[in-house]
């Protein structure tokens, strides 16, 4: 009884947190100073912190989702067309992909609302560093994953706006008028210093602890090193060369050598499924996943996926599925949602029709001209399909945040870069992708068209594996500007849009912020 009381007041204490922070998210609201005077008396209470910091990391997907994927060129209305394919209208997210941004359509607003969680790891690194109530085990587990979190957020932070604020402690609104904050922006290169020290006290806090908790849905410290070998694949695409590819390297096989569990799901548990495709059903913490934010019925939806990404179901009902040879109809697509954000018909026909990806990721829908003639009218993401409920479809799919396909394509990525053959890695990908299909004289690295250019190899194979997972974006940005350029709409001469602009509303409240380089000033 003691504990459920105690798991009540904790999820109270970060319900007030979360309403408080809605107020103004760069003012760092914390739990009030009466509420955090009568928290942290027992093991129960950090148990419900932790897991309240992950249900928080789990709001953010939706903008995980876009700062990492939209600005690509995955999304957007085919030629000649001002809408999707249903009608639906884009309602400003076409600013995105058209890099028509700025202080008051800036896409994602008060940098994504990060700084809300931010604030809370402070807290729990300062009460686990302060405290003596939490078995020293559980307190470095616990530090593992705020530092690893904390550095994931700002590497969000860094891609995105390049300087940003840095906040290391937690605002205590005791000690501070938080109405009033001024901190100006820290320079990207301190950014980026500040998360790679975060990765090293994370790795370090772990320590021989490879266990991942909560059936993958809690960070661990193979999540923490697969963030380390994307930052320093990001600086070894830059300053840091072969010595930043070596350390992405290790972190990568580090992985590899101690949760050897993990590996590519190759085998279906739905015989209608390919392996690719019940990956992301709704059968949890399957052998691929390294990190998922966990969504179940009665709990928690992907509410963004149906608010952006799937049509409506009256809409959808026009058209027709091709390769089932039939029109969809309202009870199987009841998607129930807004198709703001279309799959290019481009994107779709980047796959090889026999690429098993295709048709889990993408639904195409075609318009009938006749009998059995078909006209491709427009494609949306098709890759979380969530459960049938009461005939109503719920949105319960894990989002993951890394897997390891991810991890063979970086270690693809980093041996490129010391001169090293990538093709076991792409290979692996390539073969689960194709199926029974698959043929390596066919289909294997290096014999298919464009594998001699090995970084367009790469990018390619990672936009076709993770459309939907928020990677796309921030993959053609880490391996360089040239190759946002080359594959989206953003000329060299808008350079600066390679960054965000900062809303209105956060520099009204922080008078010490300046807006990113390049756009209008505040």
């Amino acid at each position: 009884m003691k504990k459920n009381y105690n798991n009540f007041i904790a999820m109270l204490l970060l319900l007030a947190a979360a309403l408080a922070s809605c107020k103004k998210d760069l003012a760092l609201t914390p739990i009030s100073t009466l509420s955090d005077d009568s928290y942290w008396k027992s093991i129960d209470q950090y148990d419900a912190f932790v897991s309240g910091i992950h249900s928080r990391f789990r709001g953010h997907n939706g903008n995980l989702m876009f700062l990492g994927e939209l600005r690509s060129d995955i999304y957007g209305n085919d030629p000649g067309a001002t809408a999707s394919f249903t009608g639906e209208a884009s309602q400003g997210l076409e600013r995105m992909w058209l890099h028509s941004l700025n202080l008051d359509i800036p896409g994602v607003s008060t940098y994504g609302t990060f700084y809300t969680n931010i604030n809370q790891l402070n807290l729990l690194i300062n009460k686990l560093n302060t405290g003596n109530i939490v078995p020293e085990a559980t307190k470095k587990y616990y530090l593992g994953i705020a530092y690893g979190m904390r550095a994931y957020y700002y590497f969000q932070l860094y891609q995105s706006w390049g300087k940003t604020v840095i906040q290391s402690d937690f605002i205590d609104a005791g000690n501070l008028d938080l109405f009033n904050l001024a901190k100006a922006a820290s320079p990207a290169t301190e950014v980026i210093t500040f998360v790679k020290q975060d990765i090293d006290k994370s790795i370090e806090n772990f320590g021989a602890d490879y266990t991942i908790r909560r059936n993958k849905a809690y960070w661990s410290k193979s999540a923490t090193l697969m963030l380390k070998a994307e930052v320093y694949l990001w600086t070894a695409h830059r300053a840091g060369g072969i010595a930043d590819a070596n350390v992405a390297k290790a972190a990568l096989n580090d992985i590899k050598t101690n949760v050897p569990a993990l590996g590519l799901l190759t085998t279906s548990s739905n015989v209608a499924n390919t392996p690719y495709a019940d990956l992301f059903g709704t059968t949890k913490g399957n052998k691929e996943m390294i990190m998922v934010c966990r969504y179940q019925l009665n709990e928690a939806e992907m509410s963004f996926i149906p608010a952006s990404f799937t049509p409506q179901s009256g809409l959808i009902a026009n058209f027709y599925d091709s390769l089932a040879n039939r029109k969809f109809n309202v009870t199987s697509e009841n998607y129930g949602g807004l198709l703001r954000a279309p799959v290019k018909i481009a994107t779709y026909r980047k796959f090889n029709e026999k690429d098993t990806r295709r048709d889990a990721s993408i639904q195409a829908a075609y318009s009938l001209l006749g009998p059995g003639t078909y006209k491709i009218a427009g494609c949306f993401l098709k890759k979380y399909q969530g459960q049938q409920d009461a005939g109503v479809r719920r949105y319960t799919n894990d989002y993951p945040i890394y897997r390891y396909a991810d991890l063979l394509l970086l270690m693809a990525e980093a041996k490129e870069i010391l001169g090293e053959s990538p093709a076991a890695e792409i290979n692996e990908v390539r073969a689960r992708a194709f199926g029974a299909n698959y043929s390596l004289a066919v289909q294997g690295f290096p014999n298919q068209a464009g594998d001699n250019d090995i970084k367009n190899t790469i990018l390619k194979e990672r936009l076709l594996e993770f459309i939907g997972e928020g990677k796309r974006w921030y993959d053609l940005r880490r391996m360089g500007d040239s190759f946002v350029f080359a594959n989206t709409s953003l000329p060299a001469s808008d350079a600066y849009k390679l960054l965000w602009p900062v809303d209105r509303t956060t520099l009204t409240n922080n008078r010490a912020l300046t807006q990113t380089d390049g756009y209008p000033q505040f």
